[in-house]
Order: C-alpha cells, then structure tokens, then sequence
C-alpha cells in the first residue's frame, strides 16, 4: 500500500466553551474539548451504564475557527472531522509530556453544528460549520460565509393527509 489515511470523524458535546489563542503572527488557534458519550444497559444487573471519552480539537482553519469562536458553546452538540495529531511538549515541572488532539489543519476539516440557534441539545440541525479546502474550495459543500448563510429548501410533502404541511425543515 502506497498510503494511509489519517481521518477522525466524531459527534459529540462541547465540554468548554472554545478557548482562542494568537501566534506571533496573528493567526488564531481555537480550542476545545468534546465529550462522546454512549450508553448501554447491564446485561447482568440491567442498570444503566454510560461511558464518556474526551477528545482535545484544535483548529487551524481560519474560517472554521472563526465559526467556533463566535457560534459554539459549553453543551452544545457538533460534528467535526479533522485529523490526528500527537505532539511533545516539556510541561511546567520540566517533564515530558505527549498529547494526541483532533487537528482541523488551515485547508482541510469540517465543522458543523448539530444544535439549534438556542443550542445546548435542543435539536434542530441549523448547519453553521462547512468544509474548506484551497482555496477556500469546498468540494462540493459550501459553508454558510460563502453562500451567505441561506439556508436549505424544505423538501416537498409526500403525505397524502388532504393538506398542505408547510414544516419549516432546515434539510
């Protein structure tokens, strides 16, 4: 195999609101960390259980991280894809440290959320992220910044209830 392939893709909650730090050169890195809960029952006690694992996300992409910066908060529910990234840092006692984050590279990555405008689980599917490749590409999906936030038709009604249902369905 010539290759390989290093794609994370994940839907979880929010577990801080997204922190923006500047380099040098002014560019921005916004992070945050995401909660991916699943649930189960016991099959020998039949209590309920739930398993939570965390994730670090880091963006580089500068329309995406504009989006983060101003829409997402603590709760609220997104997809994202980006990539793995492990990097060495000495820690503040001197010690080696690792750490392996979800990375959102500057021309790569998607960010979308899955909350309402109110946010904190409530639903709803309001698409904010988008992907961006060069060039601001969006190979074959745009975000909201370049089709000015227009939102998508509902699709026709097929019920055969003797009316017309005028649903307000974002897809």
């Amino acid at each position: 195999m010539a290759g390989s392939v290093n794609k994370v893709i994940l839907i979880g909650n929010l577990g801080r609101d997204p922190e923006v730090r500047r380099t040098s050169a002014g560019d921005a890195i916004v992070s945050f960390s995401l909660a991916m809960s699943e649930s189960w029952r016991d099959k020998t006690t039949g209590e309920r259980r739930e398993r939570t694992e965390w994730a670090n996300i880091v963006i580089f992409n500068e329309q995406l991280g504009k989006i983060a910066e101003q829409y997402l908060k603590k709760g609220m529910k997104v997809y994202l894809e980006g990539q793995l990234a492990t990097r060495e840092y000495t820690d503040k006692d001197g010690n080696q440290r690792k750490s392996t984050e979800v990375v959102l590279q500057r021309y790569r990555g998607e960010l979308t959320m899955l909350d309402g405008k109110g946010g904190r689980g409530e639903g709803g599917g309001d698409y904010v992220g988008g992907s961006a490749g060069p060039d601001n590409a969006s190979f074959g999906r745009s975000s909201p910044m370049e089709r000015g936030g227009e939102r998508r038709p509902a699709p026709a009604s097929t019920s055969n209830r003797g009316g017309d249902i005028d649903d307000d369905i974002p897809f």
